[in-house]
């Protein structure tokens, strides 16, 4: 068995033991008002096993294609056995049990501008999903001649998500680092991730939403409790935070992505100061808080996160091109599965895990039958 077969089987032992019209961007991409742009979003992978040539190459796991020729996917919810899957030009792709998909459209007060890096974002279906039908977004819109994100409510009527309440609007945003992640925390308390839209500094503004991971109530409200009073604000200096998820404990981690190489992964405390710009990787600052871990010259390009019942972080990788594990205790990461280009984001549902790849958002190498859900499972393997 390779090392690499290996981990993969040790991946899904820890889940089954422990366990939950395309517009492509230029493959260089940039931002002419950004000292640097994220590398990782801006080239092409270099990673061999990104190639549409060489495919589902781990043996150790069985890999199912649940959907194809999705539009740019960014973020997975399922509900009931059937899965919503945001298209960052707009649109929810609903699948199925029988993996059919519909393409769900949104009727919304401000329209969807998926440009660069944004667009159609984080989503997340409301804990009474199923009596209420409602759910939240994460979304780039124009205003003012420019780009900023906001936050609403929305309900699904005869298979069209209708705006039904603004949580925030006016949040930071541009062709890059718009952040974007959306997920209901175990204190029923909603979280978003917000990029620092290209500007620096404005990670480190108290006043400016830029740059930090958002706290609110499920109807927009601030919450009594955030750790900075009358302010979303519950953590800043960030760079542009694409993943959060908590562990069994209701600790709460992010992945980060930096700015040349040095990609995060944090621990996150109310209202402590995460250091962007003014110290990456293992630089330290008082009253600043360095990450737990971070990719040193490498570059993960992080995104969507889940964990799983054994307390380990798994991390989508965009320019990295895998899959990784966290281990929160030794604090070190692992690859467990490659060989589908980019990943965006991830899911783990019962022994289950669920990854969308990202190959056609104009930055990866696509085949005929990306964007694409897949669903990993462990499986034994047949020795002859």
């Amino acid at each position: 068995m390779t090392l690499k077969k290996a981990a993969s089987v040790i991946l899904f032992l820890f889940i089954s033991t422990g366990c939950s019209s395309q517009q492509e961007l230029p493959e260089q991409e940039t931002n002419p008002d950004a000292e640097e742009s994220t590398p990782e979003e801006n080239q092409a992978p270099e990673n061999p096993q990104a190639s549409s040539n060489n495919r589902r190459d781990d043996a150790a796991l069985s890999v199912q294609t649940i959907a194809s020729n999705l539009d740019v996917p960014w973020s997975i919810q399922t509900y009931e056995g059937e899965f919503y899957v945001t298209e960052r030009n707009g649109t929810i792709a609903h699948i199925d049990e029988n993996d059919s998909i519909e393409r769900q459209q949104l009727s919304l007060n401000e329209d969807v501008a998926a440009q660069g890096e944004g667009g159609l974002l984080g989503f997340q279906l409301a804990p009474d999903f199923g009596d209420s039908q409602r759910a939240y977004i994460y979304h780039t819109y124009e205003q003012n001649h420019s780009l900023a994100n906001r936050i609403v409510s929305i309900t699904l009527e005869n298979g069209t998500w209708h705006e039904e309440e603004i949580l925030l609007e006016d949040i930071p945003g541009a062709r890059i680092h718009n952040g974007g992640r959306l997920k209901i925390g175990p204190d029923d308390r909603l979280y978003a991730t917000a990029g620092d839209a290209g500007t620096e500094n404005q990670a480190q503004q108290l006043e400016n939403l830029g740059g930090s991971i958002l706290r609110m109530t499920l109807d927009g409200d601030i919450p009594e409790d955030n750790p900075i009073a009358d302010s979303y604000i519950y953590s800043y200096g960030h760079r542009n935070p694409q993943g959060i998820s908590w562990n069994e404990e209701g600790v709460l981690f992010s992945s980060e992505h930096g700015s040349s190489a040095h990609d995060e992964i944090n621990q996150i405390k109310p209202g402590k100061n995460y250091g962007w710009p003014d110290i990456t990787g293992d630089e330290s600052q008082d009253g600043m808080r360095p990450p737990l871990s971070h990719s040193g010259n490498d570059t993960w390009a992080p995104s969507g996160t889940a964990f799983d019942g054994t307390n380990d972080f798994y991390v989508t990788g965009l320019r990295g091109t895998q899959l990784m594990r966290f281990h929160v205790e030794e604090e070190t990461m692992e690859v467990v599965y490659s060989g589908e280009g980019r990943l965006r984001d991830v899911l783990i549902a019962g022994d289950s895990m669920y990854v969308v790849t990202n190959n056609r958002d104009g930055r990866g190498n696509p085949d005929e039958e990306d964007d694409q859900l897949l669903k990993l499972e462990h499986f034994e393997e047949h020795v002859e």
